[in-house]
């Protein structure tokens, strides 16, 4: 491509909660609001983006001829459709870099081209106020230069960590992907036993969000482990070590182990009925 971010032309086809994240982010991160175009069925969605943002309305077409690097963001049950409806100049050298769930490298290939430079990305809800985890994988197509590119596009809302293997974004997408979802149970069912322990809705929430974030901060710049940091905070016969015990009788982690299992072969199960 040979071009760097900020002179990159980035196209969105599709412009939900996650496109509009990854667009605000990218326009917080200096992006030239010219240089990013949208295109999206919604009509009324797509002309509050540009009001709000500034960015350019484009069909999808114009996208597929003006970009040089297309995010898909639209729902895995149109993405084919709207792939063959696109056509692609020959010799394109535009990077495509893919955020629909389940759709597979080899079933982008063969909508859009098997010289395609695709990457597909496994990104999660905290991308939303720019906290995201994204999972990245490139086929043997994209240059250097296109992954630093769709990597810079994707921490614009928070992380990103490259795997070698497509079959690990299987693995992230259970670990990352519906991660958000088991901390909020677990934050909601901590939040249930406190408003029965008498505290109020309010002081119970406040305490457990500001909890998470402090722990998952300290466990993130600490030199120990999760374990050891674990096991500072358990004094023995302490109150800690009660509640730990209780954890621990039901075997937690043999629990937490067959439920990203489970999100993990239902992952695999999702790619593989998309490519039927």
């Amino acid at each position: 491509m040979g071009v760097d971010l900020k002179n990159t032309i980035i196209g969105f086809i599709g412009a939900g909660n996650m496109a509009t994240s990854l667009i605000k982010g990218l326009l917080a991160r200096g992006k030239t609001p010219s240089k990013i175009l949208a295109a999206d069925i919604d009509a009324e969605k797509i002309e509050s983006l540009y009001k709000n943002t500034g960015i350019e309305i484009r069909s999808n077409q114009q996208i597929a001829d003006q970009a040089d690097l297309i995010v898909l963001a639209v729902k895995p049950q149109v993405i084919e459709s709207v792939c063959l409806d696109i056509n692609f100049p020959p010799a394109s050298s535009k990077l495509i870099v893919s955020i629909a769930a389940g759709t597979t490298v080899i079933q982008l290939e063969k909508w859009l081209g098997s010289n395609t430079a695709i990457v597909r990305c496994m990104p999660n809800t905290p991308a939303l106020i720019g906290k995201g985890t994204s999972g990245l994988f490139a086929n043997n197509k994209v240059t250097d230069n296109q992954k630093n590119l769709a990597q810079e596009v994707m921490e614009a809302v928070g992380t990103s960590e490259w795997v070698k293997n497509e079959s690990d974004i299987d693995s992230i997408t259970a670990l990352s992907g519906s991660g958000p979802a088991y901390f909020f149970l677990f934050m909601e069912a901590m939040q249930e036993a406190a408003q029965e322990f008498g505290l109020s809705k309010e002081l119970a929430e406040s305490l457990i969000f500001n909890t998470a974030i402090g722990a998952a901060e300290l466990a993130k710049n600490s030199e120990h482990s999760i374990a050891e940091l674990r096991e500072r905070v358990t004094s023995r016969g302490g109150t800690t070590q009660h509640a730990i015990s209780v954890f621990e009788s039901g075997d937690l982690k043999k629990l937490v182990h067959e439920a990203l299992r489970a999100a993990r072969n239902r992952s695999i199960e999702l790619s593989q009925d998309s490519d039927k």
